[in-house]
C-alpha cells in the first residue's frame, strides 16, 4: 500500500530546523532532515573553541543521535543544490551522486555565511566563524602566531606575530577579543621562554560609533571599558579598506598582523536563488507573516535565511532564540494545514533578552525591564548557555571545563593539529 503520510523536508540542522522537527514530533508525518554536516552545532559557544577554551565535541552533537528514538525522522548527509517548487522536489548532492527528494512541505533553515561586502578574496586572510572547521582553523592560526613569535628573529616579525586583529564589534567580535586577551595574558603567560604573551596586541575594529549596537548605549560603553581593562584596543568609526596575508588596513593605517579574524557581517545562504525569489540586501527571502514563501505552496523559510516583520511590528532578529521560535511556529502551522484546521495567529517574536560576555569575569545582559553588567551578567550568560546545550553530557562537560578554567586559567584544548602546523614545519624545512 502506498504511503499517504505527508513528507516534511527540513533543510538545515541548526536551531530552527531542529525546533521545526521537534514541533512535529507527535504528528503522523515523515520527516526528512538534510544537512551537509552530521552534527548540530551550538554556535553561541563557537568562539570558545576558536580561543582554545572548549573542544568541538563539547558544543556539538550528532544529528542522528539526537533523533535516534524518532522512527519517523530520516537524516540525509548531503548538500542541497536546488529546489523545484513546481514538482515539489529537493535536489541533493551526497558526494557520490545527485538525488531528488519529494516533499509535501519544505522548511528551509539554512542559516547564513560570512559577508565581506564585495571583497570575498579577504576570506583567505581573515576567516570568519560559522562552523567547527572555522573555529579549529582560527584556533590553529592563533596558537601558531605565538609559536612563530617565540622563534622570531626580529622585533618587527615578533610584533606582527603578537598582533591579533578582530574586524567587527558585534557579539562575536567582542567575545573573541575578550577571550583572546585572557588567553594571552593568563593561560599562555608562563608557557614561553623568549616572548611574553602578555604583550600581545589585541585590536577590535568597528566601523560604527560603538560596539554592540544592539545593546543600550550604557551597556555598550561598559563592554568597551571591560575590554580595555583586559588590554584590548577598541578602534571605533574605523573601516577596513584592505586585507592581505599579514596585514590589514583600517582607515589610513596599515597594521602588520599575523592573525586577522572577520566578525563584521553575514549574508543569507543561497536559498533565495533556489526558489528564484526576491530578497533583501543581505540575500534573505522576504516571507509572509507565517514564514511561507509567496507563490511557493508548502514552502517555508526561517532563521537567518528569512526576513520578517512580526505581528508586533518588530523585525525578527537573526539570533538563535528567534530561529527556535520560528521553527516551533512553522511546525505548528504545518500541523494545522495537514489537519485542515485554522492556522495559528501570525508569528510574534518574544524577546527574552540579549547577553554578551567579555572575558572571564565580565558580561552584559539586557532584559528590557532590567539590565546587568559585570560578574553577575557573566554568570547569567553561562547558566543560560549551559541550559540550552543540546544534551546532558555536553552540559556536564562544559560546566566542568568552565569551572576548571575559571579557577586555574588553564585551557585543555590548546592543540595545533592541522594545516598551520604543517605549513610551519614545511617552511622550516625549506619546502612549499
Amino acid at each position: 500500500m502506498e504511503n499517504k503520510r505527508p513528507v516534511i523536508v527540513i533543510v538545515g540542522a541548526g536551531f530552527g530546523g531542529l525546533a521545526a522537527a521537534n514541533a512535529l514530533a507527535g504528528e503522523a508525518v515523515d520527516i526528512v532532515l538534510i544537512d551537509r554536516r552530521n552534527h548540530h552545532l551550538f554556535q553561541p559557544l563557537l568562539y570558545q573553541v576558536a580561543t582554545a577554551w572548549l573542544s568541538p565535541a563539547e558544543i556539538a552533537a550528532p544529528v542522528r543521535s539526537i533523533f535516534s528514538t524518532r522512527k519517523n525522522v530520516v537524516v540525509i548527509l548531503g548538500s542541497v543544490t536546488g529546489v523545484d517548487a513546481t514538482a515539489r522536489t529537493v535536489r541533493i548532492d551526497d558526494g557520490l551522486r545527485q538525488i531528488e527528494q519529494r516533499y509535501d512541505f519544505l522548511v528551509l533553515a539554512t542559516g547564513a555565511r560570512h559577508d565581506y561586502f564585495g571583497n570575498s578574496h579577504w576570506e583567505a586572510f581573515a576567516p570568519g566563524l560559522k562552523t567547527i572547521e572555522d573555529a579549529i582553523a582560527i584556533r590553529e592560526r592563533l596558537l601558531m602566531s605565538f609559536e612563530r613569535a617565540e622563534m622570531s628573529t626580529s622585533d618587527d616579525e615578533r610584533n606582527a606575530n603578537l598582533t591579533i586583529v578582530i574586524v567587527g564589534g558585534g557579539p562575536t567580535g567582542v567575545e573573541l577579543a575578550g577571550s583572546i586577551a585572557e588567553l594571552a595574558r593568563a593561560a599562555l603567560a608562563k608557557d614561553f621562554r623568549h616572548i611574553d604573551p602578555r604583550l600581545a596586541r589585541v585590536l577590535l575594529i568597528e566601523a560604527g560609533p560603538r560596539i554592540l549596537p544592539s545593546f543600550p548605549e550604557t551597556l555598550s560603553a561598559a563592554a568597551k571599558r571591560s575590554l580595555e581593562r583586559l588590554g584590548v584596543t577598541v578602534n571605533l568609526n574605523c573601516r577596513v579598506t584592505a586585507c592581505e596575508a599579514n596585514s590589514v588596513t583600517a582607515g589610513d593605517e596599515r597594521i602588520a598582523a599575523a592573525t586577522i579574524m572577520w566578525a563584521a557581517g553575514v549574508k543569507a545562504s543561497p536559498a533565495a536563488a533556489w526558489l528564484d525569489m526576491k530578497t533583501d540586501r543581505a540575500g534573505r527571502v522576504m516571507v509572509e507573516p507565517d514564514f511561507s514563501v509567496p507563490g511557493c505552496s508548502g514552502v517555508f523559510v526561517i532563521g537567518d535565511t528569512a526576513t520578517l516583520t512580526d505581528a508586533g511590528g518588530r523585525l525578527v532578529p537573526g539570533v538563535a532564540p528567534a530561529a527556535k521560535q520560528a521553527g516551533r511556529y512553522v511546525g505548528q502551522v504545518i500541523a494545522t494545514l495537514i489537519k485542515g484546521h485554522a492556522k495559528p495567529a501570525p508569528f510574534r517574536y518574544r524577546d527574552y533578552g540579549n547577553m554578551a560576555t567579555i572575558g572571564r569575569r565580565a558580561g552584559i545582559a539586557d532584559f528590557g525591564w532590567i539590565s546587568f553588567r559585570g560578574p553577575i551578567a557573566w554568570w547569567l550568560w553561562g547558566i543560560v548557555h549551559i541550559y540550552f546545550l543540546i544534551d546532558f553530557r555536553s552540559r556536564m562537560t562544559v560546566s566542568i571545563n568552565w569551572l576548571w578554567s575559571f579557577l586555574t586559567y588553564k585551557r585543555g584544548a590548546r592543540l595545533i593539529t592541522g594545516d598551520e602546523q604543517r605549513k610551519s614545519v614545511d617552511t622550516e624545512n625549506g619546502t612549499r
